[in-house]
């Protein structure tokens, strides 16, 4: 199974179909690639750093997603007036669109990730599976068909033995995904999953498999150009999650011998090779206490903890899809990698741990990033600005770099309490409780480390201590700003000075 050949063809206007802090990332490479970029905007995105960052910018709709950046017609159109010939999805949103990299195609403009028959043979998991099994990409025991009768299920979980995993054939994320540890809940389990995965994505079909207790979740990196060239940059764990969606993540693996790396990079090559797989994208696995380790899906596109990878191994993974993109041939062969160090990467949600992590939307009074060598801050709002309760809460991502697992651990550590927010609650006091936690320093942990660990009142008193600092600087900062002049607005209500440069606003 291959998509069509791609043909070189120089990229000089990319279109980020996208907003936060992927639009910024990889608008920033594109600047340093020299290739101009284009910001679609939702109304209130319109203060946006994306959107100041453009060379050009366009409103696309009101706050709602399926108005405004889902709607492939309009991004297509803005592609269209400004003369893209390429468009970045990012991740999220149509970053796994079938539909619309194959409309891309039809419009004439490069979609900067993998063809459409790849991201359909890989967004329907129990497909994903059938290739898996002919590749001999090992997995954990189950259906590789879609199931539909709670009954017929019923009868595979006996088979298989419980516990049981019910997935959505469609998706992912958490969502139509049900853990049953007896026969006596299994029926009705599966027909919440059912519907949860027809409400989440319009597709009702679960399959069934082996449930792995107190698995890792284990994910490599993998690139693949048009001429049959595919590597893997190494794995990242993944298994700090909190509603099966990642908070805490590091590279390489704590778990991970030479010899597992290789066998389990091997398998995410063949994974990818599978279905003719071209771009970035991400083979994730689980591991067992054993050892042993089964596919789990592929995410056919970047993924938000790529900066892990990029540390570890000095590769600007948004530059390799653009050049791939264009059609050229991947210039690093697998035996160029090597692991350099160790990187830690914190989700800042605006979110409050002390409350199941429940969504915490609203304005940032004061956002003052940590720096320093060996830090980065990947972020998409800004002090004065607003984190929308119609997207993703996410108010940036935090990474660091050091020589080897401890010094990265300490210096995450540094930067997380170096860091000040104000105005909403975040996952900063979780990931300072994550990092002292003795289970994540000695490695041994799996994906339940939150249903292990962590309890609200585990949230250090010296954290609330300092976000109340922070918050007692905001309020200080907000009141020496009341005499000061506002800055002149441009045309649609940002500030006219550009970063960069002005832009062409549409």
């Amino acid at each position: 199974m291959t998509d069509s050949p791609v043909q070189p063809r120089k990229i000089r206007k990319v279109l980020v179909a996208n907003r936060g802090e992927i639009a910024v990332r990889v608008m920033r490479t594109c600047r340093e690639l020299g290739i101009e970029t284009v910001a679609v905007y939702s109304e209130p995105d319109r203060p946006s750093p994306h959107v100041r960052m453009a060379d050009e910018a366009y409103h696309i709709g009101p706050a709602a997603a399926n108005q405004s950046y889902l709607v492939q017609e309009k991004i297509l159109e803005v592609a269209a007036r400004s003369e893209a010939d390429a468009i970045h999805p990012g991740y999220g949103f149509l970053s796994e669109n079938a539909s619309f990299a194959e409309a891309c195609q039809d419009a004439g403009v490069i979609f900067i990730g993998p063809g459409p028959e790849a991201i359909r043979a890989m967004g329907d998991k129990t497909a994903a599976r059938q290739l898996m099994e002919e590749a001999g990409v090992p997995m954990a025991p189950g259906t590789t068909d879609a199931v539909s009768d709670p009954e017929e299920g019923a009868g595979v979980a006996e088979e298989i033995g419980y516990p049981v995993l019910i997935k959505a054939a469609a998706g992912g994320g958490g969502k139509g995904m049900r853990i049953v540890e007896e026969a006596a809940g299994f029926k009705r389990a599966m027909e919440m999953a059912q519907s949860e995965a027809s409400s989440a994505f319009g597709d009702g079909r679960v399959f069934i498999e082996k449930y792995i207790q107190q698995p890792r979740h284990i994910e490599f990196q993998i690139l693949a150009d048009g001429h049959g060239n595919t590597i893997h940059l190494f794995e990242r764990e993944c298994s700090i999650q909190r509603r099966h969606q990642k908070v805490v993540e590091e590279a390489p693996s704590s778990i991970l011998t030479a010899d597992l790396r290789e066998e389990m990079g091997k398998a995410a090559v063949a994974a990818a090779k599978s279905c003719g797989y071209r771009n970035a994208g991400t083979v994730e696995f689980l591991v067992d206490a054993d050892e042993n380790f089964y596919f789990m899906e592929m995410n056919t596109r970047l993924q938000v903890e790529h900066p892990v990878t990029e540390w570890i191994t000095g590769v600007d993974l948004v530059e390799q899809q653009i050049r791939v993109a264009e059609g050229n041939e991947l210039e690093i062969e697998q035996d160029d990698l090597s692991i350099h160090g160790h990187s830690v990467e914190c989700r800042v949600y605006a979110e409050d741990p002390a409350s199941n992590f429940l969504p915490d939307p609203g304005p940032l009074h004061r956002h003052a990033a940590p720096s320093g060598f060996g830090v980065r801050v990947d972020s998409g709002v800004e002090e004065g600005g607003e984190v929308l309760i119609h997207y993703d809460p996410m108010i940036s991502k935090l990474t660091s770099w050091g020589r080897d697992r401890e010094a990265a651990i300490r210096r995450m550590t540094r930067a997380l309490d170096e860091y000040e927010i104000a105005g909403v609650q975040t996952t900063i006091p979780f990931c300072r409780f994550a990092m002292e936690h003795d289970a994540f320093r000695s490695g041994n942990f799996s994906t339940h480390f939150v249903d292990d660990h962590f309890t609200p009142d585990a949230l250090s008193v010296d954290a609330e201590a300092k976000d109340d600092l922070a918050a007692l600087a905001a309020t200080l900062y907000e009141a020496a700003s009341d005499d000061e002049p506002t800055p002149a607005a441009s045309k649609n209500g940002t500030p006219s000075r550009s970063p960069w440069k002005n832009r062409r606003e549409g």
